[in-house]
């Protein structure tokens, strides 16, 4: 990343900012990109600035990325939607079933921001001697089966037109690594930033070399944070910051038990502090809405006046807000890393390596810092994992100060 810094960068496989651990992604590299383009003198006026290929660039205008394009730090581009223009998805299927090639797809998927990247690169009219860069953000895109046949399409999209390329801040699954073409499409990067060590070391022990990969944090720890002003019930450093979602549910074994888990914590919370609760949201997509589930929580308390919802806001924002509370239960992994990032006490609600990865590298394990959703089965979970937190705050802390700057933090 701190190589070759004045060429031509495309960031592609962003879903887009209602996702805001998505966001945060986007939203740090773009501002680490700058700030190193800064650093190493790179000449702003002549240098391309990034092109992020996403799912909905409009929707990324409504949150911090729009903020960024409008300073001249990147351009968002979006991607077509082959599934919502009828003649042309007639047109590929057909075309792929006659020749196989699966590739077509891509073509037709990236076209106009590809065309945007040329545009970009062409402006600065400036002759680059090294290969541009394509960067998967990667986060857990690798984690869900059924995405890994476009991801390996979409990077060797980008090999066949002479990018070096680079997998960023990902989590993968140990027992994925099984499935040769993922592993033979993961060996093909010309680097992968591993976000933490069970994905670092499953690689290494993969046949992946050491010179390829590199263990560091998620790009989303150094996210900037927005002052906020906090609403009426919001008490800084004396309020529980709450995040559930309904992918964590439909993981769980029995989703009624983790409701039931989550509202014995509130009560206990209540009944036994003097802390109050906020409820946030950090995924807003109609089809993957933490605030469904967030919402009938707090409607049951509101009338405490002891509770806050959270509205919809940039992720900047969402971690001003977190960064006030005394403590932090969360079920999307970016609003837990807002929370470490704070020096916010983290229980986390985990269903995957990335939960599992991150806690064992800050803290050492994952007992009583990571409740897995698949093997709740006490409704009182959440509660033990609290005054475990709680009771050994300075030795969580400790561990976790020092192992944010020694081991995650390599570049």
């Amino acid at each position: 990343m701190k190589e070759n810094l004045n060429r031509p960068i495309i960031l592609y496989m962003h879903a887009g900012s209602g996702n805001h651990g998505c966001e945060a992604i986007a939203d740090s590299t773009i501002r680490m990109i700058h700030r190193l383009r800064l650093e190493h003198g790179c000449d702003m006026n002549t240098t391309p600035k990034p092109v992020i290929i996403s799912n909905d660039a409009e929707e990324d205008r409504r949150y911090v990325l729009g903020e960024l394009e409008k300073q001249g730090l990147c351009l968002l581009e979006t991607e077509r939607h082959i599934d919502k223009d009828f003649l042309a998805h007639v047109f590929y299927y057909g075309w792929r079933k006659i020749t196989g090639d699966k590739q077509s797809f891509m073509r037709y998927r990236f076209k106009d921001a590809y065309r945007g990247y040329v545009r970009e690169f062409k402006r600065c009219g400036v002759a680059v001697d090294n290969k541009p860069l394509a960067i998967s953000i990667g986060g857990d895109n690798y984690c869900y089966p059924e995405m890994v046949g476009d991801l390996i399409l979409a990077h060797d999209y980008f090999i066949k037109r002479g990018f070096e390329t680079v997998l960023w801040g990902c989590s993968i699954e140990p027992d994925s690594l099984k499935n040769g073409a993922l592993l033979k499409d993961l060996m093909n990067f010309d680097h992968i930033y591993a976000r933490e060590s069970i994905t670092y070391n499953a690689l290494l022990n993969a046949g992946i070399s050491a010179d390829k990969l590199t263990l560091r944090k998620d790009p989303a720890f150094e996210l900037d944070t927005a002052q906020v002003t906090l609403p009426e019930n919001f008490k800084e450093g004396a309020t529980v910051g709450i995040n559930l979602s309904p992918m964590v549910l439909e993981r769980a074994g029995d989703p009624a038990l983790v409701k039931a888990s989550y509202r014995n914590f509130i009560r206990y919370i209540l009944d036994n502090t003097d802390n109050n609760i906020a409820f946030v949201p950090h995924v807003v997509w109609p089809s993957n809405d933490d605030r469904k589930p967030l919402r009938e929580m707090y409607e049951e308390i509101a009338s405490t006046g002891r509770a806050v919802f959270i509205e919809d806001a940039p992720a900047e924002v969402l971690k001003g807000y977190i960064s006030k509370c005394s403590f932090f239960v969360g079920a999307r992994t970016h609003s837990t890393i807002a929370a470490y990032s704070s020096g916010v006490p983290t229980l986390v609600i985990g269903y995957s390596v990335k939960s599992r990865g991150i806690a064992t590298d800050l803290f050492g394990t994952i007992e009583n810092y990571v409740l897995p959703v698949q093997d709740i089965s006490d409704p009182e979970a959440l509660i033990r994992s609290y005054e475990y937190i709680t009771k050994h705050l300075m030795t969580g802390r400790t561990h976790y100060n020092n192992t944010l700057g020694e081991t995650i933090c390599l570049y």
